[in-house]
């Protein structure tokens, strides 16, 4: 028999605060978190409304978040680990574990029995570190020169100029190192770059690794930032991004499935949880927010279209598709779905609620609009969508953790925030009371090249 694996901890950093707390409030009540960018000049984009995060009315940093020798740490981090790391220690506390973060503490579990997996994206260097450097290899005639950047014989070695360690702050796998340091996590471990899908993938490689014997516990999740002028220039460049004029409110822009909605805005968020064994989670005496149930994956036969240049790798879909695209990334993401349902033993009928991305943009939200009509026929009219991105805006990978955090949170307290339904309207919070529990809950998300996810969740 496969053993049970439950969340006992739950962290999240977003627009609408650091903790659960905060974003749940949030989204209670429809208030939105996005705001007019402050972290750069967004003049010349699409959109100058983002969700930047806060630690209450200041801007988010990790400082507080490390103990206290791992401060300098923070340097060497780019804003996706610093997400990475403070849900990570949200989560960890909120669980009653004690890990290497503790240093005067045995830890709970053997550091060889807990494990690490975090979705990361494409993180963004920062453009001032890289303009400092790239202002230092430029030819007689100003021009940007790849001799000079570069250090072989006869270059003028501009990107020495690069700060020192500069590649780790960058490099995706960092979330996980970080986090796995710090907490002492020295079983198995990985790093799952599939855009939106990330962090379900994360949170079911977890389950797995448990399932199978090969840890005890462990943090799943995701966390980015595409608060950053590469970040919102890729999104704008798939067609993600709803072009705002200076009037523009958030509430008016972010609408998920609605027939009119022109594209979401861009955030960025961490969401992490800890991961147990059931039988020993009881034995801890720990508080147990949810079970999960199931997982399934599969991938959209979405044709990919480059558009960033003849000579950079990255594709997606654009907001040019026809009915026929958003059919074949429905029913990529409605087999993810099915597969997730089987592993749980479960029927579309056992689903009361469901956390999909809901960004906003035409073709992810038509996807997901298929993927559900497909799996769950006239029922998905009325069944109730939590949709953060209106909130705290789309954060790319790391919304799969969000995703997660929210989900056990609400089979936690037996409630629901704001609702959408696939027609674009909105329903008002509400709390379950005894005759009608909330039981399970469907978390399903779809990568911008197709990879799909979904995780069920049940009380």
């Amino acid at each position: 028999m496969k053993r049970r694996v439950v969340i006992t901890g739950i962290g999240v950093v977003s627009a609408a605060g650091v903790g659960i707390e905060p974003l749940w409030r949030a989204l209670e009540s429809g208030t939105s978190a996005i705001k007019n960018c402050s972290r750069f000049d967004a003049s010349g984009f699409a959109s100058h409304l983002v969700g930047e995060a806060r630690d209450g009315d200041q801007p988010f940093s990790a400082k507080d978040h490390v103990p206290k020798h791992y401060r300098k740490a923070v340097k060497v981090m780019s804003k996706d680990v610093e997400l990475a790391v403070a849900s990570a220690k949200l989560a960890v506390e909120q669980a009653g574990l004690v890990t290497r973060a503790k240093e005067d503490a045995p830890a709970t579990y053997p550091p060889e029995r807990t494990s690490c997996h975090i979705g990361a994206g494409l993180i963004a260097a920062e453009t001032e570190e890289l303009s400092l450097a790239m202002s230092s290899a430029t030819d007689d005639s100003g021009a940007f020169s790849l001799k000079k950047w570069g250090t072989a014989e006869g270059g003028g070695g501009g990107m020495n100029n690069l700060q020192p360690l500069w590649m780790l702050k960058y490099l995706p796998n960092m979330l996980a190192c970080h986090v796995t340091i710090i907490h002492g996590l020295e079983g198995p471990s990985n790093t799952l770059l599939n855009g939106e899908a990330s962090g379900l993938l994360s949170l079911g490689e977890s389950l797995r690794i448990i399932q199978r014997g090969a840890a005890d516990a462990g943090l799943a999740g995701s966390a980015e930032s595409k608060v950053n002028p590469m970040g919102l220039l890729r999104l704008d460049l798939c067609g993600r991004v709803a072009h705002t004029n200076a009037s523009a409110t958030p509430e008016s822009t972010v609408r998920p499935y609605a027939k009119d909605s022109t594209g979401g805005l861009v955030g960025e968020a961490g969401g992490i949880v800890v991961v147990e064994d059931e039988t020993m989670a009881k034995a801890r005496g720990v508080r147990i927010h949810a079970r999960v149930a199931g997982f399934g994956a599969a991938h959209a036969l979405v044709p990919p279209i480059p558009i960033l240049s003849s000579t950079c790798d990255h594709a997606c879909p654009t907001t040019k598709f026809d009915p026929a695209a958003v059919a074949a990334a429905g029913k990529g993401l409605a087999r993810a779905i099915t597969s997730a349902l089987r592993d749980a033993g479960l029927t579309p009928a056992d689903i009361d609620a469901a956390i999909p991305e809901g960004c906003g943009a035409p073709l992810p939200d038509q996807a997901e609009a298929f993927a559900l009509r497909e799996v769950f026929g006239p029922r998905a009219e009325t069944l109730p969508l939590i949709c953060p991105a209106p909130i705290i805006g789309g954060c790319a990978a790391g919304n799969g953790g969000v995703q997660a955090a929210l989900g056990a949170h609400c089979l936690s307290t037996q409630s629901l925030p704001r609702t959408h339904r696939l027609n674009g309207a909105l329903h008002p919070a509400e709390t379950r009371n005894g005759s009608t529990p909330l039981r399970r809950i469907l978390l399903c998300s779809m990568g911008v090249c197709g990879q799909c996810a979904a995780i069920v969740l049940e009380a």
